[in-house]
């Protein structure tokens, strides 16, 4: 007898498709075969001829092939119902508890088969479940990075951030000074250890094109706190931080695989940084973030302990806390610590000024430095993804009540049988569960595209980013969500049908009936409770577009920013050691980048608008405005300027003049002032002219010759800051009796205005021109004004985009689910609305009877949404930004579009009503 499987799989094979089919496909052909054969044989004809008639019972392998293909998911579906029987018989033979097992494999077999039937409901669910769990894991995805996972180093809950607060003087939050730290160095008990650190860029020249790297500085004491060695080599030491030693230098590990190629023996070698020769003495782990921030290059500070003062708060401070002591408990025990600073670094802040500031310690969680304040925009989108996914979960509960009515009778039946109601509620239950499950496994698909783009849209400094994923916590996370959605799907079609009878199935749709009612307003709070929800999200959008418009309106302190150009250039003193050589390479720079064709103008500033890089605070003197006695003068910010940098940013000189070159080579004590710097003074910025400033007390007046435009330094969506203007170079503000000491800042951000703003050429002419003047300067931070600007109102523009993805979706599932529910009101009264058509009801009047119930559920899922809206758009007050929280344009707007939408979602099921054939629904009844 011919081998039949070889004979199928053969012909299969010459189809192509013989790989893409189950083997129990192959089987039942082989089955069917081997059957015409033996029937052949069994009357009697040779085997020949019987193989010959079994041959001939498939004549069109090709269209055999065919239609294996067009059935395969029901033949696919088969296998696994047969794979679930095979499975509920083996566990029958054991008895026992198996038998139980066996019996949930029946009804999941059972539950299989139905939601096979109901294809197209069965996708519906699934698509809807997936997209409101899909969102959730994605969200919780980023937020379990960010907030909920510990930190990277051993033992994290010990790490704090060393802060200092001044009441005093309004500061809440200060950062550290070196004298403090090196007294808590010195004579704190509750650090193991404390260290400082900033981050920085530097110039690595040498090679064969100078580049600028990101780097970190850091004493002694950080590393050890953060509990991390280097891989190879060794940490910073004490010798280190001594200011006569040999530089040393650690490498990322990173820049270590891309520099030298993970040469190991780099250890020993030298690499000039910022002009200076420098020592590599290790290479720190792979992955390695100080807080929040990663670098490149890290460097010791090189502290000298002699000229150090109480003051210069503008470092960072990590410290590990010893056992068993406590944020409170240090706190305590630093505090007397601060007024000891002050004997052991005289010549800075005095102790009186200490008292009248009230500084004090503030130490916090190091988690809490690196999260910052973005803890508050990642619950609010977690906390949408869940408004989102209970909208979903209505909508399918929904679905599931319809699909419960058309499946009444059969219950009935299977009640009149002898189904037990635990039974058949176990069904819906377990139809859900799968539901769920299967729409969480869908949902994984749609988080891992989902994460990726929330990442690609998340803001540059939402930290931890690198860490978002799909890991073990997200998939739990995922799985109980589902199973908690399936249940959920699952309660409203079990507890809403009470009657499992017979005699209530036949009155299902009879009018009058209770259960019918029941389930009708049930449908309908589920619709207006999908509209409230989604007009929750509706007004949160709307709130934040708002407010980004306002953002948008604001006048930052610059003009057309997508025409300037920044890009920042560091002289380190080991290029240029003089400053007036130095403060003269950056003019001739500036002068030469002006020549470059379609450069209009060119500014130099040690900190452009809202960069956040290179700004200083410091205290101000104000000529006829005395500080008391132990009072602490008032911060303001200050910034170092060429002639060129108003006329570049557009920033107008309001009274008096601008800076000139005159006053940069002269040395001239003068300074240009902002306009809300000058009105807290003297009212009118032009009273200002004339009046001196001083950064000490009495001494060093400097004279203010111009006033100019506010600036919004610290974001668009603060208020403007009070900024003083300092000449490039200028005689020291901060000595006394120094003759001939000069200050300038050697790292500075040239403006650059030019309609070639973005392309590469400008770019490359640029790195030409400085290479002509000095071929060891790299440009850093290149960026336009635009990207500075659009940084600045990232995390509205982040929360808006991610909540208004939220609000569409949801918009949409709500509209749906009006749609569905007076779509099936209208089937429902089909029989009445031809009973009305044929006693001459108009068309406007049977469209008029369905709008209105589709308004009165959109009025009324309106209503309660406003006054859901109002109680929870506070969670949101913090991102707002020139609106109210109770805005009512907002409201009401989103109230009547909303409104709108669903009456449009309700007349296409109207219209079918009004076109009810009334003599094909008498000749049905």
């Amino acid at each position: 007898m011919r081998d039949w499987n070889a004979y199928v799989r053969e012909r299969l094979e010459q189809t192509g498709i013989e790989g893409q089919i189950e083997p129990e496909v192959v089987e039942e052909i082989v089955s069917q075969l081997h059957d015409c054969y033996s029937e052949a044989i069994s009357r009697g004809v040779s085997e020949e001829a019987a193989d010959a008639v079994a041959c001939s019972h498939v004549d069109d392998w090709d269209s055999m092939a065919s239609d294996i293909l067009r059935l395969k998911p029901a033949l696919t579906g088969s296998s696994v119902d047969r794979l679930l029987e095979r499975s509920e018989q083996s566990l029958r033979v054991h008895g026992g508890r198996m038998a139980v097992v066996a019996d949930l494999l029946q009804e999941l077999r059972f539950s299989f088969r139905r939601l096979r039937k109901s294809y197209g409901f069965s996708l519906v669910v699934l698509m809807t479940l997936a997209v409101g769990i899909g969102a959730n894991t994605a969200i919780f995805s980023l937020a379990n990075a960010v907030l909920l996972r510990p930190l990277p180093y051993e033992e994290p809950e010990r790490l704090v951030g060393v802060w200092n607060t001044a009441p005093g003087v309004g500061m809440d939050l200060v950062v550290q000074s070196p004298a403090i730290n090196f007294t808590y160095v010195d004579e704190a008990r509750v650090f193991d250890d404390v260290g400082l650190w900033n981050r920085g860029a530097v110039a690595v020249t040498g090679v064969e094109e100078a580049t600028q790297e990101p780097a970190i500085w850091m004493t002694a004491g950080v590393l050890p706190a953060l509990r991390i060695s280097p891989i190879i080599g060794r940490s910073f030491s004490l010798e280190d931080d001594a200011p006569n030693n040999v530089p040393t230098i650690l490498l990322d590990w990173g820049y270590w695989q891309t520099r030298f190629g993970g040469d190991p023996a780099v250890v020993g070698q030298t690499l000039r940084v910022d002009g200076l020769v420098r020592e590599i003495i290790g290479v720190l782990p792979e992955g390695f973030l100080l807080r929040d921030a990663r670098a490149a290059i890290y460097l010791p500070y090189r502290f000298d302990r002699s000229a150090l003062y109480l003051g210069d708060f503008s470092y960072q401070s990590v410290a590990r806390l010893r056992h068993g002591i406590s944020i409170e408990q240090a706190t305590v025990e630093l505090a007397p610590l601060i007024p000891l600073a002050v004997d052991k670094f005289p010549g800075g802040i005095q102790l009186g000024e200490l008292e009248e500031a009230q500084m004090a310690p503030l130490l916090r969680p190091l988690k809490a430095d690196v999260v910052g304040n973005v803890g508050s925009v990642l619950w609010v989108l977690l906390g949408s993804a869940g408004i989102l996914l209970l909208i979903a979960c209505a909508n399918v509960a929904n679905l599931s009540l319809v699909r419960a009515e058309i499946r009444d009778r059969e219950i009935a039946v299977r009640t009149a049988l002898g189904a037990s109601r635990v039974q058949l509620a176990s069904q819906f239950v377990l139809e859900s569960l799968m539901l769920g499950v299967l729409g969480g496994l869908l949902g994984l698909v749609l988080a891992f595209v989902g994460i990726r783009f929330l990442v690609a849209m998340a803001p540059a400094n939402l930290p931890r980013l690198d860490e978002v994923g799909l890991d073990m916590t997200v998939l739990c996370f995922t799985g109980v969500l589902s199973v908690l959605t399936g249940f959920v799907v699952a309660l409203l079609p079990v507890f809403r049908r009470r009657d499992f009878s017979l005699v209530g199935a036949l009155k299902v749709g009879v009018k009058g009936s209770g259960t019918a009612r029941e389930r009708h307003r049930a449908r309908n709070t589920l619709a207006v409770a999908q509209i409230a929800m989604a007009l929750v999200l509706l007004v949160g959008s709307g709130l934040l577009i708002r407010s980004f418009q306002a953002l948008r309106n604001v006048e930052p302190g610059f003009r057309d920013p997508g025409s300037v150009l920044t890009v920042r250039i560091d002289i380190p003193s080991e290029e240029v050691t003089d400053l007036v050589d130095m403060a003269l390479t950056h003019e001739q720079i500036a002068r030469n980048i002006v020549a470059v064709p379609g450069v209009s103008s060119v500014g130099l500033t040690s900190s452009v608008t809202m960069s956040f890089v290179g700004g200083v605070n410091d205290a101000i003197h104000v000529d006829g405005f005395p500080i008391g006695e132990n009072q602490t003068p008032p911060m303001r910010r200050f910034k170092w300027i060429d002639p060129g940098y108003f006329e570049t940013m557009q920033n107008p000189v309001i009274a008096g003049r601008d800076f000139t070159w005159d006053d940069i080579h002269l040395r001239a004590d003068v300074v240009v002032v902002t306009e809300n710097f000058a009105r807290e003074y003297w009212g009118n910025p032009a009273n200002a002219l004339g009046k001196r400033i001083s950064l000490v007390a009495n001494e060093n007046w400097r004279e203010i010759v111009g006033v100019v435009g506010d600036i919004r330094d610290n974001g668009v969506a603060e208020d403007p800051t009070a900024t003083i203007y300092w000449p490039l170079i200028v005689r020291h503000p901060w000595r006394l009796n120094a003759e001939g000491e000069l200050f300038a800042r050697r790292a500075m951000t040239y403006v650059i205005r030019s309609d070639r703003t973005g392309t590469v050429g400008l770019l490359s002419d640029i790195r030409e021109t400085v290479r002509s003047v000095n071929s060891n300067l790299p440009l850093a931070n290149v960026q336009t004004l635009s990207d500075i600007l659009a940084q600045s109102m990232v995390r509205t523009s982040f929360t808006l985009t991610m909540l208004g993805i939220a609000a569409a979706v949801a918009l949409l599932l709500g509209i749906v689910g009006v749609y569905g529910v007076i779509s099936y009101a209208v089937s429902r009264r089909t029989r009445e609305l031809g009973v009305r058509i044929a006693l001459g009801a108009q068309t406007k009047t049977l469209v008029g009877m369905v709008l209105r119930l589709g308004l009165l559920l959109a009025g009324l899922g309106v209503l309660l949404g406003l006054i859901a809206s109002y109680a929870t758009t506070r969670l949101i007050s913090g991102l707002l930004f020139g609106v109210s929280t109770a805005d009512p344009v907002t409201y009401a707007t989103v109230a009547l579009t909303l409104t709108g939408i669903a009456l449009l979602a309700s007349y296409v099921p109207a219209r079918r009503a009004a076109r009810v054939d009334p003599i094909e629904v008498l000749r049905a009844e």
